[in-house]
């Protein structure tokens, strides 16, 4: 009798067992927003472009930074200390920004400004991919440094020497950062920056080596 129900004790411990194993694989796959990973890339009407061929940066930008270069067909800066170049074509309602970028510092410090004035830093969002010393990956809004930015993708850094192909989408209320077509970073705002302060896409830098190259603009209304 004793064997018996010590049996039948060991049997419904191992059950419980399972059933809290299962549980929590349960919660852990509800926390991985898979469903928001797989979230298609719109593609568009391609609307602007510039590969930067020429021998140096076009009309179409504005700086007040001399550093920016163009060489082999790709943009160059280093030390800009945040005086963008500022594409002064402004951006469509829905959009996607696509350009491939490279940092050739252990520093990282990838860095753009979406959604701003067409000259000002911090007037849009920005966005850094390994910045400050290459920890920290941000979507910020109007301050890089305040305390609504996005931070995330802690387990991602920047290589140096390799070539990254970013986009960047907006068709409702979000923000979303694409690196080699797998979702990055996904800013959610309550209060989108919109209207005429609020149109232009910029390159920016700090102080790290970067280059830039082939940019793309795409018109999203039909995807909205």
């Amino acid at each position: 009798m004793e064997v018996t129900m010590r049996f039948q004790w060991e049997k419904f411990r191992l059950l419980a067992m399972i059933v809290f194993i299962s549980s929590s694989a349960l919660v852990v796959g509800c926390d991985r927003e898979e469903g928001e990973d797989a979230e298609p890339m719109p593609e568009g009407e391609l609307v602007y472009e510039d590969d930067f061929s020429g021998d140096e940066v076009g009309s179409d930008w504005q700086t007040g930074f001399e550093g920016w270069s163009v060489e082999d067909g790709a943009l160059q800066v280093q030390g800009a200390h945040n005086d963008a170049l500022w594409l002064q074509e402004p951006l469509p309602e829905s959009f996607r920004v696509n350009f491939r970028a490279k940092s050739d510092s252990e520093e990282g410090d990838i860095k753009f400004e979406i959604l701003g004035d067409g000259e000002t830093h911090e007037s849009g969002y920005v966005g850094i991919f390994g910045g400050w010393s290459n920890q920290l990956n941000i979507i910020a809004r109007l301050d890089e440094h305040g305390d609504d930015r996005l931070v995330g993708a802690s387990e991602m850094s920047v290589e140096p020497g390799r070539v990254y192909e970013m986009d960047v989408v907006r068709t409702d209320g979000r923000l979303r950062w694409y690196i080699d077509g797998d979702l990055f970073l996904t800013y959610d705002d309550s209060e989108p920056l919109r209207g005429d302060g609020h149109r232009h896409f910029g390159f920016n830098n700090w102080e790290a080596p970067l280059t830039f190259e082939e940019l793309r603009i795409y018109d999203l209304a039909s995807s909205d």
